[in-house]
């Protein structure tokens, strides 16, 4: 296991209030997060490095304690690992100069389009040269679906209508999750982003981040219902 035991903080709490229109209010305690950085990339790499089959092949860097998110994107840049810097509620924590470091070290970009903005503030960039920076930049923007920049373009992913509207956190997280997918499996980005907005409807549905199961041919089934072809 790669749990680490902080014996004088607490696990990370996080407490949110949606209101009836899916805004929301989150009121966060790091505690044991902000040790985030006494996990080292190398140690996992070296572990899985014993069996190929198990090998690191593909990283995220999400929000976490500061220093934590910095020392992993370098450790993972180093490693020569892929992976997706996602910087979340924890990008206001970096300076413009900082995010573009970042940003120049990972093979993608993850934000919504409230993080977009803060994004083009801080670095002085549009979304457009942010993206000239990373194999693509993806924006998710709610229920108006999301849109990814890559190899000088940016195409729209349409959303999938939810049946229901039920609870909205961690559809972000789930819209990840299909994005993740995506790029292990070697899919394009139009068959990427449609798989993560498809999560995302999913996730909506259901109370609470966790609380739903879905197997792969319902995701399938579901998938060829809303844009009309197959994985």
């Amino acid at each position: 296991t790669h749990i680490r035991q902080i014996e004088q903080a607490f696990t990370a709490q996080a407490m949110i209030t949606t209101d009836q229109a899916n805004n929301q209010i989150t009121a966060f305690h790091p505690g044991a997060m902000g040790e985030s950085h006494l996990n080292q990339v190398s140690a996992v790499v070296a572990e899985r490095k014993k069996n190929a089959k198990d090998a690191a092949k593909f990283g995220i860097v999400a929000p976490d304690g500061r220093q934590g998110m910095w020392e992993h994107c370098h450790q993972l840049a180093e490693a020569g690992i892929p992976f997706v810097f996602d910087p979340g509620q924890g990008l206001p924590m970096f300076n413009g100069p900082e995010l573009l470091e970042l940003v120049d070290i990972a093979s993608f970009l993850a934000v919504n389009d409230y993080e977009g903005e803060m994004l083009s503030q801080r670095t002085g960039l549009s979304l457009a040269k942010v993206a000239e920076r990373v194999k693509a930049l993806i924006v998710t923007k709610g229920a108006e679906g999301a849109d990814i920049y890559f190899e000088g373009k940016c195409i729209a992913i349409p959303p999938v209508p939810a049946t229901k509207v039920v609870d909205p956190t961690g559809c972000g997280d789930a819209f990840r999750g299909g994005l993740l997918f995506g790029l292990e499996n070697g899919m394009d980005w139009e068959t990427t982003g449609r798989l993560a907005s498809l999560m995302g409807s999913i996730k909506i549905t259901h109370q609470g981040p966790q609380n739903h199961q879905m197997s792969k041919d319902e995701i399938a089934a579901q998938f060829k219902s809303a844009f009309g072809f197959t994985l």
